[in-house]
């Protein structure tokens, strides 16, 4: 179960909209989420239409409720949302949870403590924290896999941010606790300079610690608040919608990255202590070349370490995609219509290592470009750039089998390229590429060179 948490000590950043639409998207993509509101305002409760009138109890109930030896479970509490999202709700009764429990053995914990005796229920647990830096956040960090921070695209916002980033470090190194912190841009508004200049400032500062979404100024989801509900029931086809739809994408895809980079981790190890014994072996044999014991084992070796090249090459060799069978011309540049096999050569522990590191984005075989990407439920992926006049149709990709991966290989002259992925009908850059710059409309195009 992953737990995010919210956080921000300035108020008016945008915290409790990101973490309403964020938990309902995650709830669109299939995954079971509980939203925990922790700011004593309930404004969760509030932007999803739950009447204060009705609510008998609160996450401030389950909290205090430790200490009094009159523990109540946080499943008496929930209020069901949709299928898949359910919400904690607050009250202003937390305003006072830390005078209360001054004093109390591991405070701290008692939020962490009611989420792992339902953390086989859900997926995602998304928590709002209150705009201050005091024990009902320090309860939501302790609780946390990874930490959000909206930071709104204006001067005070800026000036604040890494306050509140050492803030966190101070926390995070107080309890001993590893949480992943990532920037969130929000209320973007991309038709004034002041915005424009921050965002690439934050992209500068904070390069991979920041999400490559941002969400924009969008009027249909302050609509959506004033109506209770998030801007994906309100408007399903408004741009704020499609902020929080790609901030979900990458939220899942980073914890699929997460996983891809445990098991190359794990191959690696094994490929590299099998070398090892393949070295060990080997050197046996020419100390006692008659004795028939060690033969046999190496044999055996053999045999594994065959196996285990046959199944890494099958794994994570990129498939050559057929493209179509007349080329296509787009300023003086050809994409192939009949790609040239990669070659596979094979390469010591280190370079497979290397190998295994960069294989979802774009990369260069002898002459030519294959582009590799995961986009589990998508239907289409296409390709679309400078080099195919900005027609996604021209260059697809090919989805291969059921993993998810879409990959496509075409031949490009030396230069430097711009190109945008388009995922069912939806264009965006390519999450594995970090080299990228603005374009005209406000978003990020991935760039590539061909040498």
């Amino acid at each position: 179960m992953r737990t995010i948490a919210v956080v921000n000590q300035k108020g008016g950043c945008g915290k409790t909209t990101v973490s309403i639409n964020l938990a309902h998207t995650l709830a669109e993509s299939s995954k079971k989420v509980l939203l925990v509101d922790m700011d004593p305002q309930s404004h969760c409760a509030v932007g999803l239409a739950v009447p204060e009138e009705q609510t008998e109890q609160s996450i401030y109930d389950v909290l205090i409720s430790r200490s009094r030896n009159e523990p109540i479970k946080l499943t008496e509490i929930l209020w069901q949302i949709s299928d898949n999202l359910e919400l904690a709700p607050a009250s202003i009764d937390l305003s006072a949870f830390e005078q209360q429990m001054s004093g109390i053995p591991d405070r701290e914990c008692c939020l962490r403590d009611a989420l792992d005796e339902i953390s086989g229920d859900y997926e995602y647990v998304v928590i709002d924290c209150p705009p201050a830096v005091g024990l009902l956040t320090f309860n939501a960090l302790r609780a946390a896999t990874d930490v959000v921070v909206p930071v709104e695209t204006g001067y005070f916002s800026l000036h604040g941010l890494s306050k509140q980033l050492e803030t966190l470090k101070i926390l995070c190194e107080r309890c001993n606790q590893q949480v992943n912190v990532r920037v969130l841009g929000s209320m973007y508004d991309i038709r004034t300079k002041m915005a424009r200049e921050i965002l690439a400032e934050l992209r500068s500062h904070f390069a991979d610690k920041m999400f490559k979404t941002v969400i924009n100024f969008n009027t249909k989801i302050k609509e959506a608040s004033s109506f209770g509900q998030p801007v994906g029931e309100y408007d399903p086809a408004s741009k704020g919608h499609q902020d929080f739809r790609n901030l979900a994408e990458e939220v899942i895809e980073a914890e699929t990255r997460q996983q891809q980079r445990q098991i190359v981790n794990s191959l690696a190890d094994q490929l590299e202590a099998i070398s090892s014994s393949a070295d060990e072996l080997l050197a046996e044999t020419r100390v006692e070349p008659v004795l028939a014991e060690p033969e046999l084992v190496v044999e055996e070796v053999s045999i594994e370490q065959t196996a285990t090249a046959d199944a890494l090459q099958v794994e994570f060799e990129p498939q050559v995609v057929e493209m179509a069978a007349e080329p296509v011309m787009t300023d003086a540049v050809e994409v192939a219509a009949e790609p040239e096999p990669v070659a596979q050569a094979t390469m010591p522990g280190s370079e497979l290592e290397r190998k295994l590191a960069n294989y979802y984005g774009v990369n260069q075989v002898s002459d030519a470009i294959v582009f590799v990407t995961l986009y589990p439920r998508a239907q289409t992926v296409q390709v679309a750039g400078d080099f195919n006049n900005w027609e996604p149709g021209n260059t697809p990709m090919h989805k291969v089998g059921q993993t998810g991966v879409w990959q496509t290989k075409i031949k490009l002259p030396a230069g430097k390229y711009r190109y945008r992925l388009v995922v069912d009908g939806h264009w965006q850059q390519d999450p594995y590429n970090e080299t990228t710059e603005l374009n005209p409309f406000g978003g990020y195009n991935s760039v590539l060179e061909v040498k």
